[in-house]
């Protein structure tokens, strides 16, 4: 027969697994790290097996707890959509799903989405945490979101990624008066909006400063795709910003162009068994209704690029 008490400990070692700390685990379940630890030790002394070792200031697993991980994981998905099932079933408060996207992800994908959600009154609530697509991964892992729509990311052991579309670049300049100069001409004369360290936008346009071998006379560091787009539109700056927020430019105050820079994968990253709740389901399948309808949103760069300048 299956020792129940098991699982309180086995949940805690994922979280603890993920966050590669006693103390950040505490943290999540709302619990002292000295009950994390002692929980962890009951798990150990009654699977009779060393599951975690010490690292640093943190912990990580053993070569056993490794091995074991992959179950642990299944075990932990299987509980949350269990649990989300029930709670669908026994009429409940609706579920609640944690989100984290980035800021022009978020206004061009999620607020379609959660708008129709709301209309329709669908028995679902929302945490949506806005962080560059990074961290947003790494909040996924740790399991203090239950899924992220990123850009250009590479997807951990232990995750899951639902392709959405391609994103595509573009360059974004205030309209000048006289003759049409390529944009990216202007970049070595012109202030250079940068996104945050870490962005995929600021590696993009750090590669294509380095490859052309431009030196910027100015750079203005911004923390947003939106803050970005308002210093354009303000009149200041050059950048590289992602084709689907074009929707926020003043065509008459705004210039812009394809980039030669790669076009980078847009995915839905979760961890495995998150659409087993309905809820969830209902969630993934209108993003990527929502998705498919946006891609069409990078064409307007190529018609953009060949408006005469005003």
């Amino acid at each position: 027969m299956i020792d129940g008490g098991l699982l309180p400990g086995l949940l805690t070692l994922l979280t603890v697994a993920r966050s590669g700390s006693v103390g950040a685990a505490a943290r999540l379940h709302h619990r002292t790290s000295s009950a994390i630890s002692q929980q962890l030790r009951k798990l150990e002394r009654q699977l009779g097996v060393t599951l975690l070792e010490r690292a640093g200031r943190g912990v990580r697993l053993t070569a056993a707890g490794e091995a074991a991980l992959p179950a642990v994981v299944r075990v932990g998905t299987e509980t949350e959509a269990l649990l989300a099932h029930l709670a669908e079933l026994s009429g409940r408060p609706p579920a609640t799903l944690r989100v984290a996207v980035s800021d022009y992800l978020g206004r061009a994908l999620l607020v379609p989405v959660l708008r129709e959600l709301l209309e329709e009154r669908a028995p679902l609530r929302f945490e949506i945490a806005t962080t560059h697509s990074r961290e947003a991964v790494r909040l996924v892992g740790l399991g203090e979101v239950d899924c992220a729509v990123v850009t250009g990311q590479e997807v951990p052991r232990g995750l899951e990624a639902h392709p959405l579309f391609d994103q595509p670049f573009v360059w974004v300049a205030p309209r000048r008066a006289g003759p049409r100069t390529p944009l990216p001409e202007r970049l070595a004369r012109e202030p250079v909006l940068r996104l945050g360290a870490g962005s995929q936008g600021r590696r993009l346009l750090e590669d294509y400063l380095e490859r052309e071998r431009i030196h910027p006379i100015s750079t203005i560091d911004v923390p947003s795709v939106s803050l970005l787009l308002a210093y354009v539109s303000g009149g200041l700056g050059v950048g590289l910003a992602p084709a689907l927020a074009l929707a926020e430019l003043d065509r008459g105050r705004v210039r812009w162009e394809r980039a030669a820079v790669p076009a980078l994968p847009v995915a839905l990253v979760h961890r495995p068994g998150f659409r087993r709740a309905a809820a969830a389901a209902r969630f993934a399948d209108r993003l990527m209704a929502e998705s498919r309808a946006r891609r069409a949103a990078a064409r307007p760069a190529r018609r953009g690029a060949r408006r005469p300048a005003r």
